[in-house]
């Protein structure tokens, strides 16, 4: 349904409405320069006057939409210009009930946006869930919003994502809801919002089930005495890396270092947890000779390299990693049937 019929409403009608949508972290927002695309953070509260700035193209607003382990709404950035990925992922949420919405971003790609009730859903139950979809329609690699399970509010906030709406940018048809079916604007904005549907969790816990998906725990507490073989084994780490956290390394330790962030990172840990996991498993480091064991400094700098870029690589044919390399390791498995193919 294209929504074509628009009533008068108030800036405070529509500040509300935009609120109930798009809402997270309320210390902080994120921001652009539209002339330049430069981004920044501001330490400051998301007030009404925020919003309203937004909307009428004044200052934009980003949100942060992870609050402690929750979240309101979740997106799906797809940053190419092709208009058939998103309607893919459109597609394969209908088929689970899951309603979903495209917005145009303000560059040339879509976001898919998914809209949950009031009380909000546990973010790992929506990411695994998005993930799915995105392994299903061949496109595992598209960003999502947010990028991790849970944030510890007193020290981290996550990544924000430019808000729908923005009055300079809705003029020339940008970061506006589209009907999927002409990927046209909707005309009337905040009645498409109005008829949004929210999901509730018990939906993702149908979905979870159905699919046997593997939810990441909200929160990992690791320390010193408890960091055992157990420690992260019900996380779905390549058998390489439980291996290197169980045992420690002697040899390679920044780039065992790096790789194990990378996994971490994958699995949705935030920056802040990757840290404290790693800063423990130096203590079970034994470098060869006279060598020292990887300092904190060093850890975070290779934590801070993971984190910089979307690193898709196991990096099996690093010496770092081969080390740890088993039989049973699936990625083992095809690469070996990889080898045997190319020699056949």
């Amino acid at each position: 349904m294209k929504y074509t019929e628009k009533k008068k409403r108030s800036s405070a009608n529509k500040v509300a409405l935009f609120r109930a949508y798009f809402s997270g972290l309320s210390n902080v927002f994120g921001t652009y320069d539209p002339d330049t695309g430069r981004t920044w953070q501001l330490k400051a509260p998301v007030t009404n006057e925020v919003i309203l700035s937004h909307l009428k193209g004044e200052r934009p607003y980003g949100v942060y939409l992870l609050d402690g382990d929750r979240i309101r709404a979740i997106a799906a950035d797809f940053d190419d210009a092709d208009p058939f990925p998103p309607i893919e992922f459109l597609n394969a949420a209908e088929h689970y009930e899951l309603p979903a919405y495209i917005e145009s971003s303000k560059s040339k790609g879509y976001h898919v946006w998914i809209f949950f009730t009031h009380k909000g859903v546990k973010a790992s139950k929506a990411r695994v869930v998005i993930k799915n979809i995105l392994e299903e329609i061949e496109y595992p690699q598209t960003e999502i919003f947010p990028k991790q399970n849970f944030i510890d509010k007193s020290s981290s906030f996550g990544n924000f994502i430019n808000a729908p709406l923005f009055g300079r940018h809705v003029q020339k048809g940008k970061t506006v809801f589209l009907d999927p079916y002409t990927l046209n604007p909707h005309t009337d904005q905040w009645a498409f919002l109005e008829s949004v549907k929210y999901v509730d969790e018990h939906l993702l816990d149908q979905i979870i089930e159905i699919n046997d998906l593997n939810v990441v725990p909200d929160k990992l507490k690791v320390t010193k005495q408890d960091f055992d073989s157990k420690s992260l084994n019900q996380f779905d780490l390549p058998v390489c890396a439980k291996k290197m956290l169980e045992e420690g390394v002697s040899r390679f330790q920044r780039v065992s270092c790096f790789r194990l962030a990378v996994h971490m990172k994958r699995l949705g840990l935030s920056h802040d947890n990757v840290l404290s996991v790693l800063k423990t498993w130096a203590l079970k480091n034994r470098p060869e000779g006279e060598g020292t064991i990887i300092t904190k400094l060093e850890i975070m700098e290779q934590v801070k390299y993971a984190f910089s870029k979307d690193y898709r690589s196991y990096g099996c044919d690093s010496e770092a990693v081969s080390l740890f390399c088993q039989s049973d390791c699936r990625l083992y498995k095809a690469q070996i049937t990889h080898h045997e193919i190319n020699r056949s």
